[in-house]
């Protein structure tokens, strides 16, 4: 059985890349977070990866799934044990960082792991039931591997403040969108929630 393979890359297709090790090509399935972390590789480069090995009576063909971390894998036989949820499935969902997963699983956050490829409310309620409790040590994964995450779009922050200042600050909704509203006018470089309230604070004390 193939747990682990180094080797110089020959193709690479979206869902999975070919692998030269040790004069032999291997194709290895990627789930989409994984292929994200080699976006910057190119033919010719050196590549690790920690396999599944799957094989079935069923799929007689051997497929070989490759991770980054070895506790990435850990965390894919965990997830593959869900009802519903076999290794093919499993890679196609597999479309956020492990970690994300991990956290939506532990803090019960259905909306989140509806958002992973293929996942329906069913299936994300059978993910809770088998796994909660179970994964908490996936969401403290730290991977250089991984690829960035793209800054918060304006909304993103946008609603982050107008939640603060209607729950915590006890502002009118209507009354928070327009100090929101004011301070982007004043500053329109404003990139984080952070910088949006300073701009707002400024605009309450002029």
């Amino acid at each position: 059985m193939i747990g682990y393979l180094e080797g110089k890359l020959i193709k690479i297709e979206p869902d999975r890349i070919l692998l030269l090790a040790n004069q032999v090509g291997y194709e290895v399935l990627l789930p989409a977070v994984i292929r994200q972390s080699i976006e910057t590789k190119e033919i010719g480069d050196e590549i690790s990866l920690y396999i599944y090995y799957h094989q079935t009576e069923r799929q007689p063909k051997p497929t070989l799934i490759g991770f980054n971390l070895e506790i990435e894998r850990e965390f894919f036989h965990y997830f593959i044990s869900v009802e519903d949820i076999g290794p093919m499935k499993a890679v196609q969902a597999l479309t956020a960082p492990i970690r994300k997963i991990a956290t939506a699983i532990e803090s019960r956050d259905v909306a989140y792991l509806k958002t992973l490829k293929g996942i329906g409310n069913r299936t994300a309620q059978k993910i809770l039931a088998t796994l909660e409790g179970k994964v908490a040590k996936f969401a403290l994964i730290h991977s250089e591997k991984e690829p960035p995450e793209p800054p918060p779009s304006q909304e993103d922050f946008k609603i982050k403040v107008e939640e603060v200042l209607v729950r915590q600050l006890g502002h009118k909704t209507r009354e928070a969108r327009e100090m929101i509203a004011e301070a982007m006018k004043r500053n329109d470089a404003i990139q984080t929630a952070e910088e949006l309230f300073e701009e707002v604070y400024r605009g309450e004390v002029r």
